[in-house]
């Protein structure tokens, strides 16, 4: 504090003082103010004073840097031929298709991207129908091309597809040569009409699989996309979406798929090889003429083609009757799906017991009659492949499209409690292990009582 002399009258005030600056009046008598010197402060760049202002642009600056670090992208770029899986929702015939007719298709999976959903699964997408040409003569057989076109986003935006698929009808051009060899032989003037055979109509069945590729780049916001999550096991997602029935090259619908395996495709054929299983030869169109060749006592007698996701069985598997081969044998389809658990592909079967033939019913000269409780060769086959300790686990599923009381697709009636048997397999056990215990059966997700069959 300074000292300041003033006058003895009382008179004068003294306003102020500051280190900085000094308020005074002098009064009426006039006197003298003495301040001392002040020593300047050591040089010190810690004490200056900083401005407010500036310290609230630094804040505000680190504020926002660390914000956007944080803050997801406020788009996505999504690269050109990503892939979406997608399955046809009707199926269409080339005697009833028109070109420019639109089509639907299933996402089958999730599309995603940079830990965003992008395209869930259910989302449907477009499609045109581009070309139909009706069978022809020669045996020519009938032609559909398809192309993909959009598909919703999850955002509510639509993203451009490309690609396609050309499904052709059988061709009769064999059968037709080899009508006019037999004819020319007995009547030649006759051979030209068989000229005159068309082929086969073209079908593409529903649950048909097409891949599509993203037109791309494309940009999306990434407002309204949910974030992914990562799974190694598909199998929810698979039963979310598959067919519960399989269907005919003409895209009747007919038996129900009832098995689940997971294995390594190795792993699927060494299971039904130590089951005594055998796999049937290729289709033929003349099942006449297959048993005029090997006889009624073979065991790989072809099998009906069927179709499930576009595609005939990549496996057939029959176990015979030893007293009646041909009239009577467990069989079933098998077909691998584009799922996995733990990195395992999913394989789908359809399962039915053949315990007779007729001729000449449902339109066909020789078509086999199944055992209607379809489910019990079902579980037939899951005790078997157990016996052999080829399962690890089995567990039962529910489909989400139950299928109680159904048709064949020659029109056969047939019943189930709509449950699917799931079978783990594991490889071979070596001679000198023992065989674990018959897998236990895990019974989840039971489906509603079937409703009582009216006779």
């Amino acid at each position: 504090m300074c000292k300041i002399a003033h006058c003895n009258c009382g008179t004068c005030a003294i306003i102020a003082y500051s280190p900085a600056i000094a308020y005074y009046d002098v009064g009426r008598h006039g006197f003298m103010v003495t301040l001392p010197e002040r020593t300047a402060p050591l040089p010190n760049v810690a004490t200056r004073t900083i401005p407010a202002y500036l310290l609230l642009v630094v804040l505000l600056t680190a504020l926002v840097s660390a914000q956007q670090a944080g803050s997801p992208p406020a788009e996505l770029t999504i690269p050109d031929g990503t892939p979406i899986e997608l399955r046809l929702v009707d199926s269409i015939s080339s005697n009833h298709a028109h070109s420019g007719d639109h089509l639907n298709f299933i996402v089958v999976k999730d599309v995603n991207l940079a830990g965003y959903t992008l395209v869930p699964a259910g989302t449907m997408a477009r499609g045109t129908v581009t070309q139909v040409k009706g069978k022809r003569f020669l045996g020519v057989g009938a032609k559909i091309s398809l192309r993909l076109d959009s598909v919703g986003l999850a955002n509510g935006s639509t993203l451009q597809l490309r690609g396609g698929k050309v499904v052709k009808g059988g061709s009769r051009t064999k059968l037709m040569a080899g009508a006019m060899i037999a004819t020319a032989i007995i009547f030649l003037p006759a051979t030209p009409v068989f000229l005159l055979t068309r082929g086969r109509e073209s079908t593409v069945v529903k649950t048909t699989e097409i891949t599509a590729q993203v037109e791309g780049p494309a940009s999306v916001d990434v407002a309204g996309l949910s974030r992914s999550t990562d799974s190694t096991s598909n199998l929810a997602q698979m039963m979310d979406y598959l067919p519960p029935r399989v269907f005919s090259g003409e895209g009747r619908e007919g038996d129900m798929v009832n098995l689940i395996f997971v294995a390594q495709q190795q792993e699927l054929q060494d299971a039904f090889q130590r089951a005594g299983w055998v796999q049937t030869d290729k289709w033929n169109p003349i099942l006449v003429w297959h048993l005029i060749q090997r006889g009624t006592g073979d065991a790989h007698v072809p099998m009906a083609r069927f179709y499930l996701f576009g595609r005939v069985q990549d496996y057939s598997y029959a176990l015979p009757d030893p007293q009646a081969v041909v009239s009577r044998r467990h069989h079933l389809r098998i077909w691998k799906t584009s799922y996995t658990q733990n990195g395992t592909p999913i394989w789908v079967g359809s399962a039915t017991h053949d315990v007779a033939i007729e001729i000449a019913k449902n339109g066909r000269l020789i078509n086999h009659r199944i055992d209607p409780q379809v489910d019990a060769e079902r579980d037939f086959i899951g005790g078997d492949l157990t016996q052999t300790a080829s399962v690890s686990s089995q567990e039962y599923l529910r489909s989400v499209s139950p299928v109680f009381e159904a048709n064949t697709a020659s029109g056969e009636a047939y019943h189930s409690d709509s449950r699917i048997l799931l079978l783990d397999l594991e490889p071979a056990i070596a001679s000198n292990q023992v065989a674990p215990a018959a897998a236990a059966i895990r019974v989840t997700s039971l489906p509603p009582a079937a409703p009582a069959a009216t006779r």
